[in-house]
């Protein structure tokens, strides 16, 4: 485990170091997000942070290629080359559409090509763990394979609308799913724990919580579609090696871990994305428009109408990521009657802390504080000083910051991303 641990600190450090960077070059570039009806921002935000996390996922997986304990991983097969190439290909596409908006039939090629590029490296779905079915065309294990990965990725895209949300939940969720894989790895294979699985989470997670502090709110840039489909790239290919090429029975009879786990683990890291992106489909689709046109009623939007503040908002959704991905994960260490317990009691303190206004103002209070708290990690960057010489008064409704040092000339009209827009409700 301390090999992972040390790949997604690597990871972190890489992400959190080239993410002000990346804000840089997205004013020079003209990769901002303007304010739109349906968002939530106040102010136009750069965007291409998901550069940063695909920097920091690749950092580790070419520093793990040097490490004795991963050389099966390599060796084995060119899976993990396919994984980092469809990785590239999606942040390619994304810094794209972040800079030129393209349409969303050109996303979807993009997609499709990423995921085949990964299949054909050997990341594809073979077996599914009920009942020990195995996909017996190849054609149909590749359109799984690839209907998987598009899904993930839109489903991660669905649920990015705000501050900090998607990079921490795939950090939380992602969390489980290393625990998850680093035991199964270590069962289906005493003496050898090398895996290609946990090798893609422990830098998923890295890239993610080092992205993370740039973006917590107030964001300093988002993620853009470049971001949201590198994590969703990510979190498929994982599900797929582990869902699609362990055979969890082996697993089950020597160590008693529940066959259906491989399966029902990456839909519940996904799950609130997935029931995001679901729920707007139903929706438009009713409304005879098309699934693709954005609108303000995904659940985050939901959640700040209902009274939650941004960061409250956030938190919620954080909650039910970690409830539902470690109430899973569970089954493996406890018994599956102590583990229902543990899930339902975590099931019903979510439902409380979502509908509970007594409790969410109580509980909202320190998560302010410790939102608060986080700030010096931005000032440690140069950016972070800059940000500091020229904030505004405490409340920061009305006030500017100064145009930013990265702008190109022309440009200091568009305001800078950084400042500290407050709501009335998280004074």
């Amino acid at each position: 485990m301390k090999v992972y641990l040390t790949l997604l600190v690597v990871s972190a450090i890489v992400a959190y170091v080239a993410t002000p960077a990346m804000r840089h070059l997205a004013f020079r570039v003209g990769a901002v997000t303007a304010v739109r009806d349906r968002d939530v921002h106040k102010l136009p935000t750069a965007r291409l942070g998901g550069v940063a996390i695909f920097l920091g996922i690749a950092a580790g997986i070419l520093i793990a290629q040097n490490i004795p304990f991963l050389q099966p991983v390599y060796e084995a097969s060119g899976a993990v080359w396919g994984v980092l190439a469809g990785a590239a290909i999606v942040c390619a596409l994304g810094m794209a559409d972040d800079i030129w908006d393209l349409d969303w039939m050109a996303k979807l090629a993009g997609q499709v090509l990423a995921a085949l590029v990964m299949a054909w490296s050997g990341v594809q779905l073979v077996t599914v763990p009920i009942a020990g079915l195995t996909i017996g065309s190849s054609y149909l294990s590749l359109a799984a394979t690839v209907i998987i990965v598009v899904v993930a990725m839109n489903a991660v895209n669905f649920v990015d609308g705000l501050d900090g949300l998607a990079a921490g939940m795939v950090a939380i969720g992602g969390s489980a799913f290393l625990t998850y894989t680093y035991v199964l790895a270590r069962s289906a294979s005493p003496g050898d724990y090398s895996s290609l699985a946990t090798l893609i989470l422990a830098v998923l997670v890295g890239g993610s919580i080092g992205f993370l502090p740039h973006n917590l709110h107030p964001a300093r840039l988002f993620m853009g579609d470049t971001g949201s489909m590198v994590l969703g790239l990510m979190i498929a290919a994982a599900a797929i090696v582990v869902t699609g090429q362990i055979d969890p029975t082996v697993v089950s009879e020597r160590e008693r871990i529940p066959a259906f786990i491989p399966i029902v683990l990456p839909l519940m890291v996904v799950a609130i994305p997935l029931l995001d992106m679901t729920l707007a489909v139903i929706r438009r689709t009713l409304k005879g428009q098309s699934p693709f046109l954005p609108d303000a009623h995904h659940l985050h939007h939901v959640l700040l109408r209902s009274g939650h503040s941004h960061r409250w908002a956030v938190s919620v959704l954080y909650m039910w990521t970690a409830v539902l991905s470690f109430g899973t994960v569970s089954l493996v260490f406890l018994p599956a009657r102590q583990s229902a317990v543990l899930l339902s009691v975590g099931i019903i303190t979510a439902l409380l802390v979502t509908f509970s206004p007594a409790l969410r103002t109580r509980l909202s209070r320190g998560w302010r504080a410790a939102g608060d708290r986080a700030r010096p990690l931005q000032r440690l960057t140069p950016e972070g000083h800059q940000q500091a010489r020229h904030s505004a008064d405490a409340s920061g409704d009305t006030a500017q910051e100064a145009p930013d040092a990265a702008q190109p000339a022309g440009a200091s009209a568009v305001p800078n991303a950084s400042h500290p827009t407050v709501t009335p409700e998280e004074k």
